[in-house]
């Protein structure tokens, strides 16, 4: 599974790759948290869509690396520090489209995200509200719902073959091999 990307709520056509959170230095480099998987795959990405209080721009990626623990971009149009200290806290965002494809077995968050949860036996879990990593192996977030088998929120590691049985994104089910009581 692949982390990139979280759905930014006001808009379907994008997803979230990362946060401009603060400038680096005086020449408008500016540190950037990515939600990609692994971080450095946002670098991949030539052209980046900025979105900052209602403001959107598409700014091109000149330049990129790995400072210490941190990540830190140069970005077009963003040449002193009072520039990155106006963008900090943009979000990063893609479209859906220029995402690489993925293989069969592999998805990313946003298209798990909003999945109803099932057992094997049919009784709902819930709703994937969300998704974390562990270091072990990523974990599906699952709230409760009207209808459902009870009000618990769940915690389920996103194992394929093991916990996860099947992944129908067109019916929006995914399918699990989970006791409902644990």
């Amino acid at each position: 599974m692949t982390e990139a990307a979280q759905d930014n709520a006001s808009d379907t056509q994008h997803v979230l790759l990362g946060r401009l959170t603060s400038p680096h230095g005086v020449k408008g480099w500016l540190k950037v948290y990515s939600y990609t998987s692994p971080a450095q795959n946002l670098f991949e990405y030539p052209a980046w869509n900025l979105s900052l209080r209602g403001q959107h721009e598409t700014r091109k990626l000149l330049d990129a690396r790995v400072q210490g623990k941190a990540l830190v971009v140069r970005l077009e149009g963003i040449d002193t520090r009072e520039l990155a200290e106006q963008w900090a806290g943009a979000d990063v965002l893609m479209d859906k489209t220029a995402l690489p494809e993925l293989d069969s077995d592999e998805y990313y968050w946003y298209q798990l995200e909003g999945l109803e949860v099932h057992t094997r036996d049919e009784l709902q879990l819930g709703r994937i509200d969300h998704l974390f990593e562990t270091g072990a192996n990523d974990v599906l977030v699952v709230k409760p719902v009207t209808g459902g088998y009870d009000d618990r929120e769940r915690l389920l590691p996103f194992l394929p073959g093991d916990v996860i049985v099947a992944v129908d994104l067109e019916s929006g089910v995914m399918t699990v091999d989970w006791d409902p009581e644990f």
